[in-house]
């Protein structure tokens, strides 16, 4: 296809049988996305389907994808605003067109008003400057001047509402809002992997299988007897062997709550289905109760799709260990799923089968909760003069590892059966995966383990699975906190004891062949010992060992993205807080001239006072001078919204954005 076109072009409309002319004219190619971007001219019907074959044969087909289309929507031309896309392809795509006007008008100059005033503003800026510099007369000067102004005034202006919409795409999501305002205030791409050919997506896949299967081989060579013994639980009687059907309206609640991700095997955009619930919810109703009836998850929604990370930005991106796999189901899969959780969700509750201790995935319970109980556990020790031994355990790809023959053990044992446990075994068993690297995709590759990635399900699967290690750890004494697959124990003890050491070194040594016989690989390595204790000099003499590898206690560690100190200051906490904030803000500044305060405060909320409000319930009680800290970042967050002078009072500027302070944002969230 030729680059540009200098004339408008007729193209054939084939609409329910009928053929009608529309015009559109040709304005830039991308080559390297093969993304064309173009405008109807002359349309007066509502619905139509556009057959991209041409009456001159000699141009080539267009060629139309989602970015060209998201391109699109975002403009509007000649009284008709593109709606909605329902299905783009190669040669086919579904436009919904809104009239916006009874007589749209045919001159197709209108078509493209955002190219041609950029063009014309150039034109009438280099015809006012050259008539200034032939004839350098203050009139002529003060006419140059006056349009410069007004230039850079719509240029700001065009600014604000790109920035704005940009912003409001991305509003209550703060993990793709903090992406938004990088890519505006960094628009040049990252390349992330360097290298897409089909041999790079073979070694992803490779590396990660390989990665669970050396895993897998160690424990299936040496505890097949012990496993199977594990995978024996109880007798227990069925409580619960078949799930309740659904209704349309329960299908249309799920739908609008289910996070509207498209996975390219998705035949449509899944915010299609979202917006088209309505009409949608019977027929999804119709295959969401063959599935809980039947007892049979569809295996053509067990296929998923892997793309590889980056885990963090410093690390080498041509080495593979510097990737995670990022699983994407699909979307009518995960419908079904939480259809399914919500009902198990319901029947863990009732029987009360989970651990108390077990923080992860449940209603009512999350990072903050557990690490409350943890550091008010640790404190209460160390006002009773104990020193405390905080353990952290590392797992290597616990949810890739999970044995299928177990898990369904747990489940027959807590009283599933029937349809509810044929459903489950389905959902388990018969899964794939394959790579994709942008356009290279592999064969699906076989799943034998581990509960599936990106599932709505796998985290409540894996807290049945975990349920046994809280009984066991505890039958030594020693006290311990879960929340999914960080394991975390706590043993206490009277700085003069001596034995209290290998109390731990005895548990730990048990919960070492619990977890390989359930399949499950500790990383000695990176496990890491906090010492907890008044006086930070104050040793124990001995450290705790875990198969052979002895591990050296530390005075800071990480637990849950909070940093934990031996005497429990959390000074190193806020201090990071703090720097993590004021670099957040000093990159919110940068686009301050550009966005509306409400669209400011929406950046300030998503990008800095959600680091201050993450488990903020620890900070109660802190000093004032340590609180200080995150008080001079809200000030600072007040004066950017407000441009407020830097000496101004913030207590009026708080007021005035209905903020409450540090100290006592904290105590709110603990009394209401």
């Amino acid at each position: 296809m030729p680059s540009s076109l200098p004339t408008p072009f007729w193209w054939s409309l084939s609409l329910k049988g009928m053929s009608l002319p529309i015009r559109m004219r040709w304005i830039s190619c991308y080559r390297g996305a093969e993304t064309i971007i173009w405008f109807l001219t002359s349309i007066k019907t509502k619905e139509l389907i556009v057959d991209y074959r041409k009456n001159k044969p000699e141009f080539q087909s267009l060629v139309i994808n989602s970015d060209q289309v998201e391109r699109v929507v975002s403009f509007k031309f000649l009284g008709v605003t593109v709606k909605e896309d329902l299905i783009w392809g190669t040669h086919m795509a579904v436009i919904v067109l809104t009239e916006t006007s009874k007589e749209p008008t045919t001159e197709w100059k209108t078509a493209v008003t955002f190219y041609r005033c950029a063009i014309e503003n150039v034109y009438k800026k280099r015809g006012l400057e050259g008539v200034w510099r032939s004839e350098p007369s203050e009139p002529n000067r003060t006419r140059l001047c006056s349009y410069l102004r007004a230039y850079a005034a719509a240029i700001d202006a065009a600014k604000n509402i790109f920035f704005a919409a940009n912003i409001a795409s991305a509003k209550n999501r703060p993990a793709e809002l903090s992406r938004v305002v990088r890519g505006l205030l960094y628009p040049v791409p990252q390349d992330g992997i360097p290298d897409n050919s089909a041999a790079r997506c073979e070694a992803f896949a490779r590396f990660f299988a390989d990665k669970v299967a050396l895993i897998r081989s160690g424990f299936d060579t040496i505890l097949t007897a012990v496993s199977e013994d594990v995978a024996r639980a109880p007798a227990c009687p069925i409580l619960m062997d078949s799930f309740q059907l659904v209704q349309p309206e329960d299908v249309d609640k799920v739908l609008g709550e289910v996070r509207a991700t498209t996975c390219i095997l998705d035949p449509c955009p899944s915010w299609l289905v979202r917006e088209a619930r309505g009409g949608l919810a019977e027929w999804v109703k119709v295959v969401v109760n063959a599935s809980l009836r039947e007892g049979i998850f569809p295996a053509s929604l067990k296929l998923a799709v892997i793309k590889p990370l980056l885990k963090k930005p410093s690390l080498d991106p041509t080495q593979l260990d510097s990737y995670r796999p990022i699983s994407n189901l699909p979307f009518l899969g995960k419908v079904v799923e939480r259809v399914v959780a919500a009902q198990l969700q319901a029947f863990l509750v009732d029987t009360d089968f989970l651990d108390p201790v077990q923080s992860g995935f449940r209603p009512g319970h999350g990072t903050e909760t557990a690490l409350v109980a943890l550091v008010d556990d640790l404190r209460r020790e160390l006002d009773r003069g104990s020193v405390s031994l905080l353990v952290l355990l590392d797992l290597s790809a616990a949810f890739d590892t999970v044995d299928h023959g177990i898990l369904l053990g747990r489940l027959a044992g807590m009283g599933l059966g029937g349809t509810v446990l044929q459903w489950l075994w389905s959902f388990l068993e018969g899964r794939s995966q394959m790579v994709s690297l942008g356009d290279t995709c592999l064969a699906p590759q076989p799943l034998t383990c581990g509960v599936p990635q990106g599932s709505v399900l796998s985290p409540m699967l894996f807290n049945i699975y975990m349920k046994p290690l809280g009984e066991i750890i505890r039958s030594f004494g020693v006290r311990c906190h879960l929340y999914a697959d960080d394991v975390q124990l706590c043993h206490s003890f009277p700085p003069v004891t001596k034995e209290a050491v290998q109390v731990l070194n005895r548990c730990l040594a048990s919960v070492s062949d619990w977890m390989r016989a359930n399949k499950l690989k500790l990383n000695p390595d990176k496990t890491e010992v906090l010492l907890v204790s008044r006086k930070a000099e104050q040793g124990i003499g001995l450290q705790p060992v875990l198969d052979g590898v002895a591990l050296p206690l530390k005075t800071q560690v990480r637990s849950l993205g909070v940093l934990l100190d031996s005497s429990l200051s959390l000074e190193p906490q806020v201090s990071a807080v703090a720097r993590g904030a004021f670099a957040q803000l000093r990159l919110v500044r940068q686009l301050r001239p550009f966005l509306g305060r409400s669209d400011l405060a929406t950046v300030v909320h998503a990008l800095v006072t959600s680091r201050l409000d993450y488990c903020n319930a620890l900070y109660v009680g802190l000093p004032l001078k340590t609180a200080r800290k995150l008080q001079l970042v809200q000030r600072a967050a007040a004066r950017l919204i407000t441009e407020a002078a830097y000496r101004e009072r913030t207590t009026s500027l708080l007021s005035q954005l209905h903020w409450l302070p540090i100290c006592y944002r904290a105590q709110f969230k603990v009394r209401f």
